[in-house]
């Protein structure tokens, strides 16, 4: 079998799901022509269906090296890198599939613009985490703060004043900083409530740049788009 078959033997297990029978016959053909970036995208695709992102990575990546205007190289390389957290660079690839396509005058249906709005969510969604966890980290941290001055006092209490006074101190100082205690972790539980509201809807952003609309208007056709974005587009025609 040349390329070619091979590579049609590989599109028809891929229909049927044999994804591992559609590698093996698009490294085959790889092997075969090697210069042929279609066999790379190809099993490119079938290592996302695997969920191996490296590898489907890697293969975008020879395929661009041959082709650097090949659309699903960008859309599949973004993909890949999103999922490997690579956020910034994921969603670079998939701006750059997104305006190769329209170059060329391809149509992907919505497919390469969800998958935009899928890695900015989940970019979004890591920074939110990292955020969280610094929060976590920094109310520990003033808590400890609390019960560590807290021990201080009672310390202190406890080598000056006399015996039968000490438990009236302490109570006292137990009160005080239990009251920072809950200021504290009120206010924290605050800012949990706030991020839970922050949640930016599909609707409210760009159709073009894919960020939150800041100055939104309708077109004849009802489709909403930022102004920003149209003025852009127009200057550049």
């Amino acid at each position: 079998m040349n390329a070619m078959d091979l590579k049609d033997q590989g599109n028809k297990f891929f229909a049927g799901r044999r994804y591992d029978d559609a590698i093996s016959c698009y490294s085959k053909a790889i092997m075969k022509s090697p210069n042929t970036p279609t066999y790379f995208t190809n099993r490119a695709l079938c290592y996302l269906k695997k969920k191996q992102w490296e590898r489907a990575a890697q293969d975008c990546r020879n395929a661009l090296d041959l082709d650097r205007a090949l659309v699903k190289g960008h859309f599949f390389l973004g993909q890949a890198l999103v999922e490997l957290g690579v956020y910034d660079e994921g969603v670079g690839s998939l701006k750059r599939a997104f305006d190769l396509a329209k170059e060329q005058k391809l149509n992907f249906g919505d497919d390469i613009a969800s998958a935009m709005r899928v890695a900015k969510k989940k970019k979004w969604n890591s920074i939110e985490e990292k955020r969280i966890q610094q929060e976590i980290d920094l109310q520990s941290y003033i808590n400890k703060l609390i019960l560590d001055d807290r021990n201080r006092h009672v310390e202190a209490v406890e080598e000056i004043v006399g015996e039968e006074d000490v438990s009236n101190e302490i109570e006292t100082i137990e009160k005080e900083h239990q009251r920072r205690l809950v200021e504290v972790n009120e206010l924290f539980a605050q800012l949990d409530e706030r991020r839970r509201k922050r949640d930016v809807p599909d609707y409210l952003c760009g159709k073009i740049s894919f960020e939150l609309m800041r100055e939104p208007v309708i077109t004849p056709s009802g489709i909403t788009y930022d102004r920003k974005d149209i003025v852009e587009h127009l200057q550049t025609m």
